[in-house]
């Protein structure tokens, strides 16, 4: 793996994780002595992070991990809904339906999992294996990479819910949900799902920031 690369992978995973919050500046210097590689690479990297938005350029400051601001989220989830909801009746209408039957049964035993306290990291596996599911399933090429690059920023976004069981519980139901209209070949269905699925989403984390701009 190319130096780039590496360095890319390493930040962007630690940005979707938290572990880099937003505002957290990304220094060339830190990143390069920490990652162990060159300040070039840790430059491109640094590059392309920005080209997708999980990094931005800061006047006087650099670089910096991208904030997530109400306004954002709601850009970013009136794009998932029109995505999402559209990749979801295809998979209903074309996509194998043994699939999402298992993926189904997988999140109710997630559910339960989550309320008798799994850490919330395998409930965030099931549900990217959830994304690649939509992505092979949906039939459509350039709609499942119109996904895959509006991930990271979901991904990043879904995470604010880490502490809220409750809400990761009622998630799992929603996705079982989904999964059982898709494997049942309900393309409205599987698209109206989706979107009570992604309404309650962006509610909670609105609900979320509220929260935390309140306490501070």
């Amino acid at each position: 793996m190319r130096a780039s690369e590496k360095a890319y992978q390493r930040i962007r995973q630690e940005i979707v994780s938290w572990q880099l919050a937003p505002g957290s500046l990304l220094g060339e210097v830190e990143l390069s002595a920490r990652l162990g590689v060159s300040r070039t690479p840790v430059r491109e990297a640094l590059s392309r992070l920005v080209a997708e938005g999980l990094a931005a350029p800061r006047g006087g400051r650099g670089i910096v991990v991208s904030e997530l601001s109400p306004s954002t989220l709601n850009s970013l989830y009136e794009l998932r809904q029109t995505l999402e909801s559209a990749a979801a009746g295809l998979a209903a209408e074309r996509g194998e339906t043994e699939t999402f039957t298992q993926l189904a049964q997988r999140f109710t035993q997630a559910r339960t999992s989550l309320q008798a306290g799994i850490k919330a990291e395998a409930y965030y596996e099931l549900s990217a294996e959830l994304d690649t599911a939509l992505d092979q399933q949906c039939g459509n090429p350039f709609l499942a990479t119109a996904l895959r690059q509006l991930r990271p920023q979901l991904a990043r976004a879904r995470r604010m819910s880490r502490e809220h069981r409750t809400r990761l519980a009622e998630t799992a139901t929603e996705h079982a949900r989904i999964c059982t209209a898709i494997a049942s070949r309900d393309v409205r269905l599987a698209q109206a799902a989706t979107t009570v699925h992604l309404h309650n989403s962006l509610k909670h984390l609105m609900q979320t920031i509220e929260t935390v701009e309140e306490s501070v």
